[in-house]
């Protein structure tokens, strides 16, 4: 049954992870978004991205160069400066121009978009509206049959903000639109857009298209990409441009590679909540998709990837490792098992979502969260009840020090047989029946229990295992429950304390007019199988070997040999704290045994 309730919780636990994954809540969504982007923030490289250059008209350009919108002339300037001047591989302009500004500034910007590598941006809308937004002159569509791969993962849009006439002949056009996911993070943006038949590129997309470096950004079944935050914002160079357009910069800022134009001004630019920071100029977003295709023209990126198979072998691992080790830990190394799991799945996850795998980070943490408030409430459970029954078991055999000590090492299968080393105690009455024959029913159970009392107290105090009682005398051992070295010095010292009990139990009978009771005891060493051999409808904490049977032929011995306490040869070689006197060698009762037999003087 518990093997079954194992099996049972980890299946539940696998199937919820599985479930969590392919059908996820809302809520399931928003942890995994959340821990991704904890993952986002903790592998984003510092340093590195020396490709892509932003030009930023912040606060400070805007206050040496006047406020927005600047003439024409000015962005014309500025892109000429970066083409002809500054030698960059392409520009894209994160900046819409649906109205048209002096004819001459315009004329010029036109020409560059026609002529030049230069991407022009144009916004799509893709809400649900009544009367959808629709300003300006689309540019840079592209028929569905041109782009077959990418018909079925087009993202609708309704409505769109596009640049003036005057720009409708721009080579490069892309769209710098989005759509945040349900807690207003920017985590994905479109790659194609789809309006009115034709196809939209991104502006990434579209800056490598004006530089003859063809990427197809990956989409989703929603016509998302999610966007590879790889860099930190700080690896990018961010170049005033006031100081651009002054010329104040090193041409090698820029010589050689991509530049978008945007803005960090809360009054002119977007700004949006990312995973790397809750407000994030827009541009910079288009800078981190812009590195990621640059990364997947070189092969650093691959996309998409499921992670799926690698969830799923995960999950069975896990499965076979928590029915495996809830079968041998306790109830807290359990918890401590989960622990590692979680921990060591959430590393899995962080290296997956640093590559871009599309998986549920958290799903497997669901099923080790039933698991922690399922099966370990019941291991604690059985592990309680197995540890009561086995204080039980011993505190009928033991002393309290040892079951004290049983406890302190947790030993929970000490109740299992096993074969041990062990010193036997076998002590009895000697002439129990003359003794007992004239007196009452009640007497002799009187003095039965009196005498018990007088061998059990040693055994007890000198750390012993009473086995049992046979009638008027009982049977201990030592070197179990709990290993014992010097096991055979702590018998012979309980069978010396059992004669002194004894001397008094008679002294106190004689004062009272009584006959005195005599007792006989043998001990012997050897190996013994030792644990709970009871049965199902009883248990019983005992020892099973020949040297039970050589110490309880010994007791019987010392009828013979006039002497109340006979030792054997095993565990007179064990002694190393009391200094024997040899009787000579005897045959062992019932057998053709003969070995050496000795005794201590008091």
């Amino acid at each position: 049954m518990t093997w079954l309730v194992r099996i049972a919780c980890a299946l539940a636990a696998l199937a919820l992870a599985l479930a969590m994954e392919w059908q996820r809540p809302d809520m399931l969504v928003r942890l995994d978004e959340g821990l991704r982007d904890a993952f986002v923030r903790w592998s984003a490289q510092p340093t590195g991205e020396d490709r892509v250059v932003v030009v930023d008209i912040g606060d400070a350009a805007l206050r040496e160069l006047g406020p927005w919108p600047w003439p024409r002339q000015n962005m014309a300037d500025l892109v000429e400066i970066l083409l002809s001047q500054y030698g960059a591989k392409a520009v894209g302009l994160d900046i819409v121009l649906p109205q048209a500004g002096a004819a001459q500034g315009d004329a010029r910007l036109a020409a560059l978009a026609t002529f030049g590598p230069l991407s022009l941006a144009q916004i799509f809308d893709y809400g649900e509206r009544v009367n959808p937004v629709r300003e300006g002159v689309l540019s840079g569509g592209m028929a569905s049959n041109t782009q077959p791969h990418t018909q079925a993962k087009g993202l609708p849009a309704s409505g769109f903000i596009a640049n003036h006439p005057g720009l409708q002949g721009a080579r490069c056009v892309g769209n710098v639109g989005y759509q945040p996911d349900q807690d207003g993070v920017l985590r994905h943006i479109p790659t194609v857009t789809l309006h009115q038949g034709l196809h939209y590129p991104s502006l990434s997309q579209a800056v490598l298209a004006c530089a003859d470096t063809a990427v197809q950004a990956p989409a989703n079944v929603n016509g998302l990409w999610r966007v590879p935050y790889t860099y930190a914002q700080e690896a990018y160079t961010v170049i005033d441009a006031a100081d651009l357009l002054r010329e104040r910069i090193p041409k090698s800022m820029v010589q050689g590679r991509f530049v978008l134009v945007g803005s960090s001004s809360l009054g002119l630019g977007d700004q949006v909540s990312t995973p790397l920071s809750p407000l994030t100029a827009g541009v910079m977003v288009h800078a981190a998709s812009l590195s990621g295709l640059l990364d997947m023209e070189r092969g650093v990126l691959q996309f998409p990837r499921s992670g799926r198979p690698l969830l799923v072998a995960w999950c069975a691992l896990s499965l076979m490792l928590i029915v495996a080790g809830f079968a041998r830990l306790t109830a807290m190394k359990s918890v401590l098992l989960l622990a590692g799991l979680m921990l060591a799945w959430l590393g899995v996850a962080f290296v997956g979502a640093s590559h871009q795998l599309e998986w549920s980070v958290s799903a497997p943490l669901w099923g080790y969260v039933l698991l922690l408030f399922t099966a370990i409430p019941y291991e604690w459970w059985r592990t309680q009840r197995q540890g009561r029954r086995l204080l039980a078991t011993f505190s009928h055999y033991v002393a309290q020090p040892v079951l004290d000590e049983i406890v302190r090492r947790d030993l929970q299968h000490s109740l299992e047989p096993s074969l041990c080393d062990i010193t036997v105690l076998v002590a009895d009455m000697a002439g129990y029946t003359q003794l007992t024959s004239s007196l009452s029913l009640n007497e002799a159970a009187d003095v039965t229990k009196a005498f018990l009392g007088c061998l059990t107290r040693p055994v007890l105090s000198g750390r012993g295992t009473l086995d049992r009682y046979s009638g008027d005398g009982l049977v201990a051992f030592w070197g179990a429950p709990l290993p014992c070295p010097e096991q055979a010095d702590l018998a012979v010292q309980a069978a010396l304390d059992m004669l002194a009990e004894v001397d008094a139990f008679n002294a106190e009978r004689a004062r009272a007019g009584l006959a005195p009771a005599g007792v006989r005891i043998g001990i012997e060493s050897g190996r013994a199988l030792v644990g709970d051999l009871g049965t199902p409808f009883r248990s019983t904490y005992t020892a099973v070997g020949d040297c039970i049977n050589f110490a309880s032929r010994l007791e019987a011995a010392g009828r013979e040999l006039q002497c109340s306490l006979v030792i054997g040869a095993a565990a007179n070689a064990m002694l190393t704290q009391h200094a024997t006197t040899a009787l000579g060698q005897i045959q062992l009762r019932a057998t053709e045994t003969r070995i050496e037999v000795f005794t201590v003087q008091r």
